[in-house]
């Protein structure tokens, strides 16, 4: 059912799905002047919003200071006394969503030419999406539909109570046990957040590291960081079964058992293409997605998708430049790419992960023996050692020539640092070419130009130029 007055006529653009791909599509072709609807089958705003980085983030903001609290005493100071009032955090976490969301209302999408119905969509024939009670006729379609926890088919569990990164909300009291089984990016942040809160973490990950695309180093460093912290890693163990006892929620892996008080399960995301007729009107769709050609448009080609439906990478920011691509490519003329092959990504636990363009793994299936690594510890960085965070690295992969092809950041202030390298690799950067800009000091950054400034002084030094030079400096004494 339609939440505002609309406009009759037909539409230049429906738009289906209000997270963060279909909420900037539907913004940019309004900005254009056209005439625009938007269809939203829960709430506007999407995973990111409600269930996905503003209230995960906002509970690591506050685990995070308790843990800061907890250390004091390394700085000299009084560690402070406190007690985690869970309801007051959870309800802090909530007045952060509405803050938030309160720029993506109905009221503020209309305000900007934009016509919502929140109701499910479903396609009528190639040029009608059913939305409630209106059948909104569209030149243009972009299907945004965004992506739900994937739930593993592990015995029992249709059994148990169990959370996902949706259903976490709300929760009330902070759990004594928690179990969680998954060690990707989700599994890893709540996992460390819970256990800085006063958690009793069990962290289950089917595979030999965290992480798994990522850089060995990185992953073997954040395993660390959360043992330390008394997070239980059960690496290597996949789950059998699950039930629900007297004492709690069990869980079995080859014979072994543990018990908690809460399961939360983080074993990945599946796409949102179910109930909208898809295959009615032709649109492929498989169990990774909505299938999009480079320019993201589906077999009908006045229909695209972007962001997570059409199973790329799972990143806020990414299905938001691909909602623009989308619109751009359908209401504009020309078509440009809206497939990105450097995408930057950010785990945001303590140290924080950042990596962009090839890890040195996917580096050498491509280009063989002609990549090289470059790693700069943050025990040489100033800043590090004034923080007391020298636990940290950049791993640069280069090609032979010197050009970036991907970096990893482990350590504070990664995430803010990873968008120079980037920068860098959009623009086929060498690594030495970085040490050309002058960096503030004392920053995490300083990190950067000063493995720029050795790789370039080495690649000076080195060769006939270092010959040249040596036999330059004699003459000259």
């Amino acid at each position: 059912m339609s939440s505002m007055a609309k406009r009759d006529g037909v539409y230049d653009l429906v738009v289906v799905g209000g997270g963060s791909a279909g909420l900037t599509g539907a913004r940019f072709a309004a900005r254009l002047g056209r005439k625009v609807a938007i269809v939203e089958a829960n709430r506007l705003g999407g995973d990111c919003t409600w269930t996905g980085c503003v209230p995960s983030k906002s509970l690591i903001r506050a685990a995070n200071l308790a843990h800061d609290m907890r250390q004091a005493g390394s700085f000299g100071l009084a560690s402070a006394e406190f007690t985690v009032n869970f309801r007051a955090l959870m309800d802090r976490v909530r007045s952060v969503i509405a803050e938030i969301h309160s720029g993506e209302s109905p009221e503020i999408l209309n305000s900007q030419g934009i016509d919502t119905f929140l109701s499910p969509a479903k396609f009528k024939d190639p040029h009608t999406v059913n939305a409630g009670n209106s059948n909104l006729v569209g030149k243009k379609f972009l299907l945004a539909t965004g992506a739900r926890p994937s739930v593993p088919p592990i015995t029992g569990l249709d059994r148990v109570p169990f959370l996902t990164y949706e259903s976490l909300w709300n929760l009330e009291e902070l759990p004594d046990r928690l179990l969680i089984v998954g060690g990707g990016a989700i599994g890893c942040e709540f996992a460390q957040a819970f256990a800085r809160l006063g958690s009793s973490v069990t962290l289950f990950e089917g595979t030999e590291s965290l992480l798994g695309q990522e850089e060995p180093e990185a992953t073997g460093l954040l395993a660390d960081a959360l043992k330390s912290e008394g997070v239980c890693l059960q690496l290597a163990t996949l789950v059998d079964s699950v039930y629900e006892s007297e004492i709690g929620i069990g869980v079995t892996s080859k014979g072994r058992h543990w018990t908690g008080d809460s399961l939360l399960v983080a074993t990945g995301r599946r796409p949102n293409v179910d109930g909208m007729d898809l295959e009615q009107v032709g649109i492929t769709q498989t169990d990774q997605g909505i299938t999009v050609d480079r320019f993201l448009r589906t077999d009908l080609r006045h229909v695209l998708a972007a962001g997570d439906c059409t199973g790329g990478p799972q990143f806020t920011h990414y299905a938001g430049w691909q909602g623009f691509m989308a619109a751009r490519n359908a209401l504009l003329p020309g078509k440009t790419p809206g497939i990105l092959e450097s995408v930057p990504r950010i785990t945001f636990t303590d140290p924080e992960l950042a990596q962009v363009g090839l890890t040195e793994r996917e580096a050498k299936d491509r280009h063989g023996d002609a990549v090289r690594t470059v790693l700069w510890p943050y025990g040489s960085v100033d800043r590090a050692v004034i923080d007391g965070t020298t636990a940290g690295f950049i791993k640069a992969v280069t090609l032979k020539n010197g050009r970036l092809a991907g970096a990893t950041i482990v350590g504070p202030g990664a995430g803010e640092m990873i968008h120079e390298w980037a920068l860098a690799i959009d623009r086929r950067t060498k690594l030495g070419e970085l040490a050309n800009t002058l960096h503030a000091y004392p920053t995490y950054s300083m990190a950067t130009l000063q493995m720029a400034t050795e790789q370039r002084v080495s690649q000076l030094l080195s060769g006939s130029s270092g010959k040249l030079i040596r036999t330059l400096l004699r003459v000259t004494r």
